[in-house]
């Protein structure tokens, strides 16, 4: 089946080439627009199955439109924006708002960018097409932007404490995964073990990502510098165009930032984190791979594993893509399969357990 799509953004020159694009990789383009009013009225006769919106417009902004779109007639979104300090923050709030993905329109060489279909746009607005907008809705929903709304966490086990300074959570996730994460940290504490996460997302904006979440949650949340220690309460996100690896310094543990190829077609990837946990941590490692397209991190999980970590995957029906969980689940790398809302309970119950034994699916 055809996916149809809908561009819209203020200038002609990226629309027309968006759309040339778009339709040589297959991608039925039924129509655009300089700004999100005449989109919608345009959209009406006949409605997307994806939208590419760019950040700022004239008349409405993006976000404002989004936040319609999410409200009234819920529909996957990809944003398209050029890559500035400013737009990075718009972008990850848009993330936030309910889009499924984003691609980065550069500054330089942006005619190439266009009309290169290898760009990585029409990857996103087909896998946006498979969107669990069920998901997506629940998550969005989920995510109040307040730090005062964040749920009471579960007490920690009696006598765990011991064996909880040594554990370490390491968390993958790309499409769907700010909101989903989202949801996730709100119900976690000070008193959680340290976490590393590779969310996939492009150079600059994991540092409005990490600190856009260090706003909202009790937890310290840090896009991640080669030698941050990783320690109780603090989330470290590996900066995007870096890989990330855990390594352990004496008796504590800490990241390695570095350069080096695509791994899985990603540049952070859940996979080279994941085997490094594997690695250093083994059987203290808590492992959880999340809402995503692709296979990343599938294969890592799986050496989590078999080093004795514990390990999880997020359920279908809580996915916004059922991609890179579904091959862990299929890999046999994850021990046990849980639901959105229940992932903080069982991260939590992991870490209070004796060493050895499996905790079980939990509810916040």
């Amino acid at each position: 089946m055809t996916v149809t799509a809908f561009v819209i953004d203020d200038s002609a020159v990226v629309r027309k080439h968006l759309t040339e694009m778009l339709a040589a990789s297959g991608i039925d383009v039924i129509g655009s627009a300089a700004d999100p009013l005449f989109a919608w009225t345009r959209m009406a006769a006949r409605w997307p199955d994806v939208i590419v919106l760019d950040v700022e417009m004239p008349r409405m902004d993006g976000i404002s439109f989004l936040r319609k779109v999410m409200a009234e007639r819920p529909t996957p979104v990809v944003m398209c924006s050029t890559l500035t300090e400013r737009g990075c923050e718009t972008t990850m709030q848009a993330m936030a708002a309910g889009a499924v993905g984003f691609v980065t329109k550069p500054k330089a060489g942006l005619k190439e960018f266009l009309t290169d279909r290898s760009n990585g746009l029409a990857d996103a607005v087909r896998a946006a097409a498979r969107a669990n907008l069920r998901a997506l809705a629940r998550t969005t929903a989920a995510s109040p932007g307040t730090r005062g709304s964040t749920p009471p966490a579960m007490a920690p086990a009696a006598g765990a404490m011991a064996e909880t300074t040594d554990r370490v959570v390491a968390i993958g996730v790309s499409t769907g995964g700010v909101q989903s994460t989202e949801v996730v940290l709100r119900q976690l504490d000070r008193t959680c073990p340290g976490i590393v996460m590779v969310q996939h997302m492009p150079e600059r904006f994991t540092a409005s990502y990490a600190a856009r979440l260090n706003e909202l949650l009790e937890l310290e949340v840090l896009e991640a510098c080669d030698g941050d220690r990783v320690i109780n309460g603090r989330v470290l996100i590996a900066p995007g165009g870096k890989h990330m690896q855990l390594r352990r310094s004496g008796a504590q543990y800490v990241v390695e930032v570095k350069d080096g190829p695509l791994i899985n077609h990603h540049r952070p990837s859940v996979d080279v984190l994941f085997r490094s946990v594997a690695h250093c941590a083994g059987r203290n490692a808590i492992g959880v791979i999340m809402t995503g397209m692709g296979d990343d991190g599938a294969r890592g999980l799986r050496e989590m594993r078999e080093a004795g970590a514990t390990t999880a995957a997020q359920d279908e029906a809580s996915c916004v893509v059922f991609g890179m969980p579904a091959e862990a689940i299929r890999l046999g790398a994850a021990q046990d399969v849980v639901a959105l809302d229940g992932i903080a309970g069982w991260i939590r119950q992991a870490a209070a357990r004796p060493l050895g034994r499996r905790p079980t699916a939990a509810t916040p």
